[in-house]
């Protein structure tokens, strides 16, 4: 018995029509969406201050406005985080719609996830809850589910527990069920989309991907047929370990040992997985604190031509005066120019100069009059990429921890009865496994400088102030060279930008990958925009362009 679950949404904004292609691309059970993120909660959060019936995804209920009555007639139910803060309230929309539009569908929502009230001077404060709140609305035969904050693989795991009658120790297969789930949370990235070797299929239109599960919690990763885009096995493992941490994946109702898992090419655009562990989920629930930080400003200027430091030095001395009450004044100089360019484009470099204040004066008119007032009366060449603006807030994420139990999560059913969910009873502190053996090393040979990614692949992101980085080798060899050359030191060397910072290696030999962790690249969080790639996308893809000393055989 096979239940075949398709994505939609891998965060909000995403393609809008997607929907309508899942549900007429072939045959599925449910569909689902995944539209929350750290910073779309802070981005809800300050919609709900403006008007307290907001905090949802509102593009999806304009979906639903077209494919309601599609998902209805198919037979495809769908579960989506998209009531964000709101989860009530985008309910009670979408039964309004099912209304006006004369359709019989039975709507259920979870709650429980929102522990703002215990967090004062937070904007948002919400639990990652996992999938069995979904699990009991579908059981109790919800054909839409909508929730707050839960996991992003809690929109399949939820599913499959209810239709395989899956219990909260089936941990093998819950755990199959995550890994499946975090290959679909991100949309087309399992798709060939923001992948490594992009070059080697049709990416200009990605389709969406969808899982077969088995009972036993095995899956296959493909897609609709004739939809842009590939799935194999290199996509799957990218996406596999996008913004994922050790080799111990957790979660509220599971945790997953990512060191198990098995990936197989099961045929074109079909990737299996199986062999997945499962074991108890630690005794905390996550919660993630938005609050608003501050105000914050920036001006690039554009250097060109010769004496480019020299005209750095003088602008910033220029501006020091108006910066001298700014709690953080950050400068970075980004070299771009060419000697003897032959654009004026390519002869520039960028100046760019960040503020951050609790007071929006002090970032805002203060700073952009000082920068101003410069053009005529600095270097030679003066311009600045756009004029400064009045400095706009920014949001700071950050997580703690909670016992299960002091979270009350709730399924709340189309007839109005809530039903209670209970928390896991059994849990294991969360340690990291034993370091697996490495594989021996290759011989030693003649070697040529190259960059890295011409043998392996790699994708980043960002948890908080944190950064992952995954890299994976494309063949058994390259996995025995990668695995021995490419440790924590030599990170740090290739990535400069890391060097003073807690670095931590995983390895993952089944899928011939390493997984780095760079602790606090990201200052506090993607919503405080502390770098030039704030959510650390394109890390990965630096660490590729990267040259070392790469061994001919493998080249």
């Amino acid at each position: 018995m096979t239940l075949r679950i398709g994505n939609a949404s891998g965060f909000y904004g995403d393609r809008f029509d997607a929907m309508r292609e899942m549900l007429t691309g072939g045959e599925l059970d449910v569909l689902t969406g995944d539209y929350l993120a750290e910073l779309t909660m802070l981005i809800l959060g300050r919609d709900r201050l403006k008007d307290p019936g907001a905090g949802y995804a509102r593009t999806f209920l304009r979906q639903l406005e077209e494919c309601l009555g599609l998902a209805r007639e198919r037979g495809v139910r769908i579960v989506a985080n998209a009531g964000g803060l709101n989860p009530a309230g985008l309910a009670s929309r979408i039964r309004e719609l099912a209304d006006r539009i004369g359709l019989p569908v039975r709507v259920a929502h979870v709650e429980g996830d929102d522990l703002t009230p215990l967090h004062p001077g937070s904007l948002a404060a919400h639990a990652y809850l996992g999938g069995f709140g979904i699990a009991t609305c579908l059981r109790e035969g919800a054909d839409v589910v909508v929730t707050g904050r839960v996991t992003d693989a809690a929109l399949v795991t939820g599913p499959a527990a209810a239709h395989f009658g899956w219990g909260p120790t089936d941990y093998d297969r819950l755990a199959g069920a995550v890994v499946a789930g975090h290959v679909l949370e991100c949309g087309t990235q399992a798709t060939g989309g923001n992948y490594s070797f992009f070059q080697e299929g049709d990416v200009r239109r990605p389709g969406f991907p969808l899982a077969e599960l088995h009972e036993d919690g095995t899956a296959v990763i493909t897609k609709p047929p004739g939809t842009g885009g590939f799935v194999d096995v290199g996509t799957v493992t990218a996406q596999l370990l996008y913004e994922t941490q050790g080799a111990r994946y957790a979660g509220p109702d599971v945790t997953a040992r990512l060191d198990t898992v098995r990936l197989t090419q099961d045929g074109p655009d079909r990737v299996r997985i199986s062999g997945v562990r499962g074991e108890a989920p630690p005794p905390t629930l996550k919660v993630g604190l938005n609050r608003l930080g501050g105000f914050r400003n920036e001006v690039a200027f554009v250097l060109t031509g010769l004496d480019i430091e020299a005209k750095a030095a003088l602008v910033r001395e220029q501006m020091e005066p108006a910066l001298a009450k700014a709690a953080e004044v950050r400068w970075d100089l980004v070299r771009t120019d060419r000697p003897d360019a032959g654009t004026e484009e390519a002869a520039s470099a960028l100046l760019r100069l960040v503020v951050r204040d609790a007071n929006q004066e002090i970032v805002g008119r203060a700073l952009s009059g000082a920068a101003v007032e410069l053009a005529l009366a600095s270097y030679p060449g003066f311009h600045v990429l756009a004029p400064p603006g009045k400095g706009s807030p920014y949001g700071v994420f950050e997580d703690v921890y909670v016992p299960h139990g002091a979270v009350d999560h709730v399924a709340v059913l189309h007839d109005g009865r809530r039903l209670p969910v209970a928390p896991a009873q059994e849990t294991a502190v969360l340690d990291d496994p034993p370091t697996p053996p490495l594989p021996e090393p290759l011989l030693e040979g003649p070697t040529r400088r190259a960059p890295l990614g011409l043998i392996a692949g790699a994708r980043s992101g960002d948890k908080g102030g944190n950064a992952n980085i995954g890299v994976w080798a494309r063949t058994d060899e390259a996995w025995r060279w990668l695995a021995h050359t490419l440790t924590v030191d030599r990170l740090r060397e290739l990535l400069p930008e890391t060097a003073e910072l807690p670095v931590n290696r995983h390895d993952l030999p089944q899928l011939r990958a390493l997984n780095f962790v760079v602790e606090g690249i990201l200052g506090e969080g993607v919503a405080a925009q502390h770098r030039f790639d704030p959510q650390a996308k394109a890390l990965g893809e630096w660490l590729r362009s990267r040259h070392l000393d790469i061994p001919e055989a493998l080249l």
